[in-house]
């Protein structure tokens, strides 16, 4: 008879591995299959190679889905804080940028590496093609490696974003496989394409600005590009933008350059355009700017200046689209949070069946948002599978030890720190497979 873990898991990424885990920890018996070499790539290029692991302040404010209540419940059950406590557990030393961004202060592999002592017990299958699931009772995953059979399946195998990293559509065929459907997938957080050619002579310019689309701004730096722009302000908007919409940027922030520009031409009439705008914006940028007005400032009419400063505190872009996946950091869209339980991001329609991290229609902010989307919908997963291992197994009152389950009735231990949720070495194991 076939071995039958508790729980596979098919992603090795940073939901997966903390899904897997948070499962180990609490005596199930786990296995990770991944497609890829190793697990955790995406993780060791983020961040300028030094991970971007959270932010301090998180709230549901700070995603994009259909449905914006969704992430929520998972967001309150494992907070940055609890993640932190993990980080400074394993002694691994940090530190913050702007805008509440914690990194990690030597490599990201310090990242994967806590990551992977967590799920110690379990065990990881790496180079693994799956080329099948079904379910009948439990699943069975036939992959090129052997069937693994299971009573839960956790599918961790994100989105679209970055394919050199072995991204694929895996997450969605088999969401619409088991009958859930599928958020159209777009690049988010991605670099903006735009058909204007003096652009190409600004590339390498960045500038501090507030981009704005709809509701949505984000006080950033912007940067010129070869083929448009980029920079984080222009990432952020970009996950607001469909296609062919525009947006505005705010070129001088703090300033009302409609009355600044008049006012110049009154304190210093024969100061040329360029060198005004130049103590506000880049130099090559100024440059541009003042082209098509040569001279001094006092040959230039109140109304011209009027309207070109109004036009700096609201520079319009229309992009052609965007540089695509290739160098999109996260996919937005994904499989349908209809379909799944808030509570633990398990499918409403197969019991056993739980969708995490990427491959669902939550998509964070640039900053640490989505790898802490990452480690809450893992956690989420994993409380969710041992709550109904727990009832399902009668043991409500009386779980013996090493089992994960409380002996007080309908409580579930703390997976959030493992000096809380240690590995138990008499209880029975848990499996995770890991696939991208």
């Amino acid at each position: 008879m076939r071995d039958i873990y508790d729980v596979v898991v098919i992603g090795g990424g940073a939901a997966g591995l903390f899904c897997a885990g948070s499962a180990t920890q609490a005596g199930m018996r786990v296995a990770v299959l991944e497609h890829g070499p190793e697990v955790g790539r995406k993780i060791l290029i983020s961040g300028g190679g030094r991970c971007n692991f959270t932010n301090k302040e998180v709230s549901a404010k700070n995603f994009l889905s259909q449905n914006p209540h969704f992430c929520k419940s998972a967001l309150a059950g494992f907070t940055p804080r609890d993640f932190l406590a993990l980080v400074e557990q394993a002694g691994i030393a940090w530190h913050e940028k702007t805008l509440g961004q914690l990194f990690c202060d030597e490599s990201a592999r310090q990242i994967v590496e806590l990551l992977l002592a967590r799920m110690a017990a379990a065990e990881l299958r790496c180079a693994v093609t799956v080329q099948g699931v079904s379910h009948d009772g439990v699943f069975a995953v036939e992959t090129d490696k052997g069937s693994f059979i299971a009573k839960n399946l956790v599918v961790a195998t994100g989105g679209l974003s970055i394919p050199k990293l072995g991204a694929t559509d895996f997450a969605y065929r088999l969401a619409r496989q088991f009958g859930h459907k599928v958020i159209t997938p777009r690049p988010a957080l991605v670099p903006l394409t735009v058909d204007a050619p003096w652009m190409a002579a600004l590339a390498g310019v960045s500038t501090p600005v507030i981009a704005r689309a709809g509701k949505a701004r984000f006080a950033e730096n912007l940067l010129f590009t070869h083929r448009g722009l980029s920079g984080p302000a222009v990432l952020q908007i970009s996950s607001y933008l469909a296609p062919g919409e525009s947006f505005a940027v705010d070129l001088r922030p703090g300033a009302r350059m409609e009355e600044a520009l008049p006012a110049a031409k009154r304190a210093r009439p024969k100061a040329g355009l360029k060198a005004v705008l130049a103590e506000h914006l880049p130099a090559r940028l100024a440059a541009h700017l003042a082209e098509a007005h040569p001279g001094n400032l006092a040959d230039l009419p109140d109304k011209t200046l009027r309207v070109l400063g109004a036009r700096l505190n609201s520079f319009g872009f229309t992009p052609a689209g965007t540089e695509g996946f290739v160098k999109a950091e996260v996919t937005s869209g994904g499989i349908d949070t209809d379909g799944l339980n808030s509570r633990d991001c398990g499918s409403k329609i197969v019991p056993g069946l739980y969708f995490i991290g990427e491959a669902v229609d939550v998509t964070g902010w640039l900053g640490g948002y989505n790898f802490q989307w990452a480690w809450a919908s893992g956690h989420a997963a994993a409380k969710g599978i041992l709550e109904q291992r727990c009832e399902g197994s009668g043991a409500a009152r009386y779980i013996s030890a090493g089992t994960g389950c409380s002996k007080k009735s309908g409580s579930i231990p703390s997976l959030s720190k493992s000096s809380r949720s240690p590995s138990t070495s008499g209880g029975p194991g848990v499996t995770f497979m890991i696939l991208l």
